[in-house]
């Protein structure tokens, strides 16, 4: 079956939405959902960027808009404990190797306690009765990311990403091709069909394209 990588970091409400309607994509087009949790930080340090959390008037108009797609898609949504927080217990803990069922049943309940019911998901012990929740041994999961083999493989992902050309979340890889955002999945669907526009002939002028202007520092 046909794979589409899905990036994404639970600090990130678009990615949360993209993760409750990115299996029924998939099995419209009978491809296989890759989860990979890596970390937005290490994207946003990459590029000099913030992220709209950290933009006081785009956090706002952030979670205004989520609320509403929230809301138009049936998807339960609840201010999260805090914003920005740190997501690297999460993410890590949804890294270890578990079978692909065990592992979407980990992400699915740590993001509707993250996004859904506004739960601390930076808090060890949240995080190991959520992994129990779902017939884990969260106790055991938890710990585990205190290894250096957990540290490493978020780490690693991360990088992994960046040099696909990854530089935000949620975002999806398919056949060779990185989709960036919630608002993306048209795209992503077109690409699944074999109906994408943009070829490497038609994308040829558009890489000569180079700037006339830059603002001072950038």
């Amino acid at each position: 079956m046909r794979k589409l990588t899905f990036f994404f970091d639970y600090i990130s409400p678009y990615a949360y939405l993209a993760w409750t309607q990115i299996h029924a994509l998939a099995a419209r087009h009978d491809v296989v959902v890759e989860p990979v949790p890596i970390l937005f930080a290490v994207l946003l340090d990459a590029n000099g960027q913030k992220g709209p959390a950290e933009i006081e008037s785009k956090r706002l108009y952030t979670f205004k808009e989520v609320f509403r797609t929230a809301h138009r898609l049936g998807v339960p949504l609840a201010p999260p404990a805090s914003h920005p927080f740190n997501p690297l217990l999460a993410l890590r803990v949804s890294s270890a190797d578990l079978n692909p069922s065990d592992q979407r049943a980990l992400i699915d309940a740590l993001y509707l306690a993250t996004w859904g019911k506004s739960l601390d998901v930076t808090d060890a012990a949240t995080v190991a009765k959520i992994a129990s929740g779902v017939g884990l041994d969260g106790r055991k999961l938890v710990a585990w990311t205190a290894s250096p083999e957990a540290k490493e493989r978020v780490k690693q992902r991360t990088a992994e990403a960046l040099a696909l050309g990854v530089f935000g979340v949620p975002s999806m890889l398919v056949e060779g091709e990185v989709f960036w955002g919630f608002d993306s999945f048209d795209d992503v669907e077109r690409r699944l069909r074999g109906e994408d526009p943009v070829t490497p002939a038609a994308l040829e002028p558009w890489t000569k394209v180079t700037p006339s202007a830059r603002r001072p520092g950038a």
